[in-house]
């Protein structure tokens, strides 16, 4: 166990955290977020299973449900500006880690093993370091075995809350959280991963639910009131088409870094389109009382209803009738930007793969990471995509593949990502916002800031960052794509 004191030593100017996993020695600095005089909050989390009524109170009891402290849809809140000491137990059967999605954390408690920590196993315990230096709207699941332990329901949201916020004046707000699962009629798990599903679009659950709910929830919220809803997508396989049926809606934030309003009507198809891992926040004003606006996936045969907003008479919003419909923007985001004149440039295929193979030159013999093991509980058995013919290691080659690159920390890059296959990866990039330069199949959409993108097929996108010493991933977010080989990994020291 690391102590709370040497999680918050180093040089305070600097941020550095000054110390390693034993198991991987000495490695890029990690580098902190936030001074070591911010405020703490300490907090216990426990991976445990649970029996849950997924199918409904009067159906079989599933077995097997993996939750943090045992509460299925859990979420967590802090103000920005805190450090959250996370002391975490693992009662899984299974080997663990804990990923902080989004968040600007030391890369040492990003969670991916084995080239952050060893992963946790049955009965043992790690305390992470994790500062919220942005506020937002991010989540927090296992990196190992990650298509069983989500698909199985073991995700947290995670929000950080900025006092600056409430002067955008919202009236509400409602989470939708969007996680499907693989059920028999008995109750009991369907098998999560099919080879079909991994090489193809992912393997779907047969259980459509909102924040769990077999049914679309149904909010009360202020008549005339403007609404802040807040989507995650915490399924590992499905993409949704986020809208409305209004006119009367903007969307203002993308994985939780605002974004200067833009009407729905001005978005392609007058949809979001949201994979894996992916938030969307948007203003929703509300007609008068009795009246309802509805939110539906659009992608889906027929529109999936996610929610039902109710409007409800509430006292002092009757003036607020006469308001015209305006924007309600959030603070801008504070997050390092790239220097895109400056930038250096790279260029990736996302593409599928005929087997295992490594094409990134090797890490040097004495790299304390080139003989780093992956444990073959946290990978696919076979091979179906790659990274510019990169792929993950799998089956026989659990050795820590070859980095896809490395780069200078501080220094700006623009990543050009170009799918040359027939499905969609949202594409995640560990411990960086990345400023989302262009879509070429949408090319009046604008700038905007996330972790994870969404690129079609026979598209390329691309993204620029500052960039930051650590060990990190990058991977498709479906997740059984990232278990199969779509998924690598950037030294930047």
């Amino acid at each position: 166990m690391i102590s709370r004191r040497g999680l918050l030593l180093g040089s305070a100017a600097a941020g550095l955290v000054s110390f390693a996993p034993s198991a991987i020695g000495q490695v890029p600095a990690s580098i902190d977020t936030l001074p070591a005089s911010a405020p703490v909050r300490n907090l216990s989390l426990v991976a445990r299973e649970i029996d849950a009524h997924l199918l409904g109170p009067d159906k079989p009891a599933t077995k097997r449900v993996a939750t943090y402290d045992g509460e299925l849809f859990k979420m967590v809140r802090a103000p920005r500006g805190t450090r959250l000491i996370v002391d975490f137990e693992n009662q899984l059967p299974d080997f663990t880690t804990v990923h902080w999605h989004g968040i600007r954390a030391p890369y040492l408690f990003d969670g991916v093993a084995p080239i952050t920590q060893e992963v946790v196993k049955p009965g043992e315990r790690f305390r992470y370091n994790v500062p919220l230096p942005d506020p937002g709207f991010y989540f927090f699941h296992p990196h190992c075995d990650e298509t069983g332990q989500v698909g199985r329901g073991l995700f947290s949201a995670l929000v950080v809350d900025d006092p600056a916020d409430a002067k955008a004046g919202y009236d509400a707000e409602c989470f939708i959280v969007v996680k499907d699962w693989r059920l028999g009629d008995d109750g009991q798990w369907l098998e999560m991963s099919t080879t079909d599903g991994a090489a193809t679009t992912g393997t779907f659950g047969n259980i459509r639910t909102t924040n769990g709910s077999l049914t679309a929830p149904r909010v009360e919220v202020p008549a005339y009131g403007d609404v802040r809803v807040r989507t995650l997508i915490a399924d590992g396989t499905r993409v949704i088409d986020f809208g409305c049926d209004t006119d009367d809606a903007f969307l203002i934030a993308i994985d939780g870094q605002a974004l200067p309003p833009v009407h729905f009507n001005d978005l392609p198809d007058g949809i979001w389109r949201m994979g894996p891992a992916m938030r969307a926040d948007a203003q929703v004003r509300m007609p008068a009382p009795g009246k309802e606006v509805q939110i539906f996936d659009y992608r889906s045969a027929e529109p999936f209803l996610l929610t039902t907003l109710v409007a409800v008479d509430k006292k002092g919003m009757r003036a607020k009738s006469r308001t015209a419909l305006k924007a309600k923007p959030l603070p801008p985001a504070k997050v390092p930007l790239p220097d895109l004149k400056s930038a250096k440039r790279m260029e990736f295929l996302l593409q599928v793969s005929a087997g295992a193979t490594a094409v990134s030159p090797p890490l040097p013999a004495d790299d304390p990471l080139s003989k780093a093991l992956i444990d073959s509980m946290c990978v696919g058995s076979t091979t179906h995509w790659a990274i510019s013919r990169d792929s993950w290691a799998v089956q026989d080659a659990l050795r820590l593949p070859p980095p896809l690159a490395v780069l200078d920390n501080g220094t700006s890059y623009v990543i050009s990502m170009t799918n040359v296959t027939k499905h969609v990866h949202p594409m995640h990039l560990h411990g960086h916002i990345f400023r989302v330069l262009s879509h070429s199949k949408k090319p009046k959409l604008p700038q905007y800031l996330a972790d994870t993108v969404m690129v079609e097929p026979n598209e390329t996108v691309e993204i620029a960052f500052k960039a930051v010493s650590g060990n990190w991933v990058f991977h498709c977010h479906i997740l059984e794509h990232m278990d199969t080989g779509l998924m690598g990994w950037f030294r930047i020291s």
